[in-house]
């Protein structure tokens, strides 16, 4: 079975040069951009709202993206938004969230409905992002529930881009080099 279904006659769109791996599963209402990458085991669901996923950007192995359905109370629901040039670590969980540009989610990290990531921001592996939170450009945060810790070094906001960088030219070697191969 394929790593893209359809829902409700609703399809991903996928951007050129793209790597999705041959075990996640990407289902319905997801734009996947030019140059992204999605590694094993990753779930994306895009049913009862749409996901948006940069440039650039990579979801690694075991990460989870739903969205949040549209109501009286929230007619726009809370849609998945993942800008250009993040790294989504690996096992993080988001849910109807935006995150804007050159962002590092740290592995194991949930972000949940509403919460809105600015430009430029590293969160801690195995912090919590509260619904509704807002955390601003340029800081470091961390825990549970996430808070602002510092701001970034000029080091670090170099490393945010360089880690998109790097995945891109993982999911080029990937694109080149691997192959699904069958026990007999």
């Amino acid at each position: 079975m394929s790593s893209l279904r359809s829902y409700k006659g609703i399809s991903p769109q996928v951007g050129q040069g793209v790597y999705i791996d041959s075990s996640s599963v990407l289902v319905g209402d997801i734009e996947i951009g030019q140059d992204a990458s999605i590694w094993p085991l990753v779930a994306a669901r895009g049913d009862v709202n749409h996901i948006k996923i940069g440039e650039r950007t990579n979801v690694q192995d075991g990460s989870v993206l739903h969205v949040t359905h549209k109501n009286a109370d929230n007619p726009e629901g809370y849609p998945l938004l993942i800008g250009n040039d993040v790294t989504i670590g690996h096992k993080v969980m988001l849910h109807g969230c935006t995150i804007h540009h050159r962002v590092l989610v740290g592995m194991g990290s949930i972000i949940l409905d509403g919460a809105v990531i600015e430009d430029e921001v590293m969160i801690g592996a195995g912090s919590l992002v509260p619904p509704g939170k807002r955390l601003n450009s340029g800081y470091l945060y961390v825990g549970s529930p996430v808070k602002q810790v510092r701001p970034l070094t000029d080091k670090e906001r170099l490393f945010l881009q360089k880690s998109a960088d790097n995945y891109v030219e993982n999911k080029d070697d990937f694109l080149n080099h691997v192959e699904d191969i069958s026990c007999r």
